[in-house]
């Protein structure tokens, strides 16, 4: 696998622009992660209890400032997203490969986090069509997404890009087990 930390990765179709996420993304994210709306949406396992939910320009930006430290160190890569329609930042997409002794070890763990008018369907699968390709290059054989249930429109966009729900839990550092994710296997990786 090549290594994500040593690229400037970005990633563009006709409607988005995924690049790392910087300083001049605070006010744009601040809508989205101070959204009670696409709180619910958010996947905050195994996160050491921080819910994503920040409510001030100085709690977003302490969020980015870590962002860019857990990059440096290799821990994750979070990319902003850019509706190039408007101009602004509408979410982020982390990604890592897991180290675990769980089912999951090895793989690819995606977050994504959308201002909730765009936990849409038709949003949803354009950006992750911009990701997948790039997933056995960089994380692995197998990349996994929460979804709750009530999640409807991420779970139908899942399902048409060929992700399976998993009847396999997480467990996390704490040894709690996390439900409610789905995989994509990459055959012959």
């Amino acid at each position: 696998m090549k290594n994500i930390y040593q690229t400037n990765l970005k990633l563009e179709n006709q409607r988005f622009l995924l690049r790392y996420a910087e300083e001049k993304d605070a006010p744009d994210l601040l809508e989205v992660y101070s959204d009670k709306n696409a709180l619910p949406f958010f996947n905050s396992d195994n996160c050491h209890g921080d819910n994503f939910y920040y409510p001030t320009l100085e709690r977003m930006n302490q969020a980015l400032d870590f962002w860019r430290f857990s990059y440096e160190k290799g821990y994750f890569v979070r990319w902003s997203i850019v509706d190039k329609r408007i101009g602004k930042a509408i979410g982020t997409v982390e990604l890592f490969t897991r180290a675990s002794d769980d089912w999951f070890n090895g793989g690819g763990v995606l977050r994504l986090d959308l201002r909730s008018d765009y936990e849409a369907r038709d949003c949803i699968e354009n950006l992750l069509a911009l990701l997948l390709p790039i997933v056995p290059e960089y994380f692995g054989d197998k990349v996994i997404t929460k979804a709750p249930v009530y999640a409807v429109e991420r779970i139908a966009a899942l399902r048409t890009l060929n992700f399976e729900r998993s009847a396999h839990l997480l467990v996390g550092e704490d040894g709690y087990a996390y439900n409610g994710y789905w995989v994509k296997e990459y055959a012959g990786v």
